[in-house]
């Protein structure tokens, strides 16, 4: 008895040894409080990311489980119009991780050169408001281009791109665009091209902050924005990263969301839903230019209003923004965006069209 006694006590020793250790060690450690680049994680990729110096084109564009096949057309079109060297970066939920990575390999796709993301939605906790005449535009890879520093990459210089777009031109084009001193994007404005404006009188659209922004709220006034200054979708830019983190743009672009959360300063109702307006005030005249053709836009804002086809094949790049998206029916120029559609391996995306049962 004596001796279970004693093994006892040096069990309890060895017990309270290993606590302390463990106190120590936890006293010790650097600190481990959640930061904002921890909701990003590297999935691996089918290539090396390249280092700065590389000469590589990085392309970021969002990916999620319903709409892979736009995420594909839009990387077809640009592997198929360069001979560039091109990396993307396609950020994804967790769900669709696997989804993505196998669009890729199963099909025509699998030799680009690219990286998954995987994007955690709680660092849009307390930022974004539960609801929204257009679901689709609360979807929280909607928000991933407010975070372009916080991705696994090294890059001083980035194209973003949304997943409705087709790329007719060389992106090495758009890459090069020159950014003017203190500029970290480049957008092209809504008033830049007089061949859209019948397009967007006829549909009602807005390219004007007053779109955008409820200049009934003291908050909008005290920004002292004309609220008849041109806007510009952020469907489509280039962005200097290192000027980016210098100007805390992420911190500004969040500081707007939260703002909105409190008084509704802007309305998902209106032109932009709620990923536009942030930008459109943190980056009033502070941004450069980009050539127009390079964003033909408002392809996706009618079922009916169609630009003419001499126009179409001169624009660079065309974003079918709005609720009419050409992979589903009716939308208009269908023909532009199926040229470079990759149907899905796993059959779970599809096209909708007149004919189709489904």
């Amino acid at each position: 008895m004596s001796l279970l006694r004693k093994i006892n006590r040096v069990l309890l020793g060895l017990l309270v040894l290993l606590v302390c250790l463990l106190l120590h060690s936890s006293l010790l450690r650097p600190s481990t409080r959640p930061r904002i680049s921890d909701h990003w994680k590297n999935l691996g990729s089918a290539a090396q990311a390249p280092a700065v110096t590389d000469h590589v084109i990085p392309v970021i564009i969002c990916a999620s489980e319903e709409r892979l096949g736009a995420t594909m057309a839009t990387i077809n079109s640009i592997r198929s119009n360069t001979d560039a060297s091109v990396f993307f970066y396609i950020v994804t939920l967790r769900d669709a991780v696997k989804l993505t990575r196998r669009y890729i390999e199963k099909t025509m796709l699998k030799g680009i050169k690219y990286k998954i993301l995987e994007f955690n939605p709680m660092v849009l906790r307390g930022k974004v408001k539960p609801h929204s005449s257009r679901p689709d535009l609360l979807h929280p890879l909607n928000f991933v281009r407010f975070y372009l520093p916080l991705l696994d990459i090294n890059h001083k210089r980035v194209i973003y791109l949304d997943d409705d777009v087709i790329v007719q031109g060389d992106i090495r084009e758009l890459f090069s665009v020159k950014l003017k001193p203190k500029h970290a994007a480049a957008f092209a404005s809504d008033c830049d091209l007089p061949s859209t404006h019948e397009m967007v009188r006829s549909i009602g659209m807005q390219t004007t902050y007053m779109g955008f922004l409820d200049y009934r709220k003291q908050e909008v006034k005290d920004l002292g924005i004309n609220p008849s200054d041109c806007s510009f979708n952020p469907g489509v830019f280039v962005a200097d990263i290192k000027e980016w983190k210098k100007q805390k743009i992420t911190k500004q672009l969040e500081k707007w969301m939260e703002e909105n959360v409190k008084v509704n300063i802007y309305s998902s109702a209106m032109a932009g839903g709620v990923a536009t307006p942030p930008m459109l005030i943190v980056f009033h005249d502070k941004y450069t230019t980009l050539d127009p053709m390079w964003h033909v836009r408002h392809l996706g804002w009618s079922a009916n209003v169609r630009y003419s086809a001499s126009f179409l094949q001169e624009a660079r790049l065309l974003h079918w923004n709005g609720p009419f998206k050409p992979w589903n029916y009716p939308a208009v120029h269908l023909d532009r965006w199926e040229k470079w559609f990759v149907p899905d391996p796993s059959k779970r995306f599809s096209l909708m069209r007149p004919e189709s049962k489904s």
